[in-house]
């Protein structure tokens, strides 16, 4: 499965694009000024991802990696 092909699977499951994601994980503190908080550990993020929507661990760490990514 393409890298796509798991956002879009998500983008169907949850109706959340990353950057739906991304402003979530703003408010809850883990992203600040754009950038992911240096303290904050992969697992929490999946953990969240995975206990608030459902999603699995392959498809939490694509949002993760949106996430971890610089701005094109």
């Amino acid at each position: 499965m393409s890298f796509q092909a798991y956002l879009d699977n998500i983008k169907t499951k949850t109706g959340k694009t990353p950057e739906d994601f991304k402003k979530l994980a703003e408010a809850k503190g883990f992203i600040q000024s754009g950038e992911l908080v240096k303290t904050v550990k992969a697992t929490e993020i999946t953990n969240w991802l995975k206990q608030d929507f459902d999603l699995g661990h392959g498809h939490a760490m694509a949002i993760y990696a949106t996430f971890k990514s610089k701005p094109e």
